[in-house]
């Protein structure tokens, strides 16, 4: 699987992970906003959503485009794609889960469809022959639309020049997680950038110290326009020429979830 290039690469989308959450009502929410509103809320004060309810659940092609027709031009959505394609001991025998994802209605999200996120337990080791099965059978379209797809992988094992070198292979992003629980790769692999920031803090107004925001912005950018971030925990050095403008996503997800929609939409605003 070789995902094509994105022809209109070049932009940073910040976001947080899905739009339900009660204390994000009287806190993100205005005080009495309906619940049936807050996607069209949560999509106009930010710039992308990870869906999680798709990792569970599968959902019906009316309401993904349900979800397109609420948001406005330009949004995006990335996807947690089904746990049943990947809490398996064997990847390689994941061919039908996968299949039955991508076709359960995706591209109803047309534009709005960003990456793919395929999520693997904390405790799955990298095994290369069997990984390599698994990303053979990721497709390269739906419906004609290109898909993008990001490995979240969350064991230590994953740290290893040979885990970058297949995933660069078939072209595949890998989810740079910034926590305390699980194994940093900011080394990119595939042609956009996918993070997750697990440390926002209660105690703080916006989630982060406002000092957080100005350099994470610039990080951002230097990804965007084809650069490597310095002082990253890399597993091998930066390469020394830059590459082409790439699409950068930005999740706040977990840590002090309360404040997710708080710490996303500082950074969109250092971002300009």
């Amino acid at each position: 699987m070789n995902t094509p290039a994105n022809p209109t690469a070049g932009g940073i989308r910040v976001g947080v992970g899905g739009w339900t959450f009660e204390p994000w009502r009287d806190n993100f929410y205005p005080k009495g906003w309906p619940a049936s509103r807050e996607l069209e809320y949560a999509s106009r004060h930010l710039t992308a959503i990870e869906i999680n309810g798709t990792y569970y659940s599968t959902q019906k092609p009316a309401t993904f485009a349900k979800w397109h027709d609420e948001t406005p031009e330009g949004f995006v959505f990335s996807l947690k794609a089904h746990r049943l394609s990947t809490n398996r001991r064997v990847l390689a025998e994941a061919g039908d889960s996968v299949r039955f994802f991508v076709n359960s209605g995706i591209a109803e999200l047309r534009s709005k469809l960003g990456p793919i996120v395929w999520q693997f337990a904390p405790t799955k080791r990298f095994d290369a022959a069997d990984f390599e099965a698994f990303l053979k059978l990721l497709p390269a379209e739906v419906s004609g639309r290109p898909l993008r797809h990001a490995m979240d992988v969350r064991h230590e094992s994953f740290r290893c020049a040979e885990y970058l070198a297949l995933a660069r292979r078939y072209g595949v992003a890998t989810v740079f997680t910034d926590a305390d629980d699980y194994p940093p790769i900011p080394d990119l692999t595939g042609d956009f950038v996918y993070t997750r920031m697990m440390r926002t803090e209660s105690s703080q107004p916006e989630g982060c110290a406002p000092e957080v925001f100005p350099p994470l912005a610039a990080c951002a950018r230097r990804w965007r326009d084809g650069g490597e971030p310095e002082g990253l925990p890399r597993i091998e050095p930066a390469p020394a020429a830059h590459a082409a403008p790439r699409d950068v996503f930005m999740f706040f997800i977990s840590g002090a979830k309360e404040k997710a929609p708080a710490a996303a939409m500082a950074l969109i605003r250092a971002l300009g």
